[in-house]
């Protein structure tokens, strides 16, 4: 009886998780973001860049619902060994350096993206982080709310 219920809760499962991924990505915003994104530059409200002239990273939004993301400043990062390094080396290392993950939703109807953060390399940067969307030719602009930053992004492939 045991071995049936527990089929039956996979069977249910597998079910349930191809559902939500077809159900998740049901607007045009929402089906255009899927796949990976390469960076292409990150810029304040006044066009100068934030992360150096040529930053490198990548987004990616899974089909499902689950997102992350890692961005490298363009400019010189001191080298160490892993777990050698003096606390202003290691300082270093991570300013201007974004990595976090967790899942995204879209507002259609505000044209925004929702990045709910689960796990960050700055603890005191989790939750929701929440970007205007724009599409200009094949690029995918994110347009923070709160800096007015604009982070462009390439598709990857395809």
């Amino acid at each position: 009886m045991y071995e049936v219920r527990s089929h039956a809760l996979a069977l249910i499962f597998v079910l349930t998780s191809q559902f939500s991924c077809e159900a998740f990505a049901q607007g045009d915003i929402a089906k255009r973001v899927v796949g990976t994104w390469r960076l292409v530059d990150i810029v304040d409200d006044k066009g100068q860049p934030t992360r150096g002239p040529h930053p490198t990273g990548y987004i990616h939004y899974d089909p499902s619902g689950v997102m992350s993301v890692q961005i490298q400043p363009d400019w010189e990062r001191p080298k160490f060994s892993f777990g050698k390094s003096t606390p202003e080396q290691a300082k270093a290392a991570l300013q201007g350096y974004t990595a976090y993950f967790g899942t995204y939703s879209v507002d259609e109807k505000t044209a925004t993206v929702t990045h709910h953060r689960a796990g960050n390399i700055n603890p005191g940067d989790m939750g929701d982080f929440v970007r205007k969307v724009e599409f200009r030719d094949s690029r995918l602009i994110l347009r923070s709310l709160d800096t007015n930053n604009l982070n462009t992004w390439e598709r990857v492939g395809k």
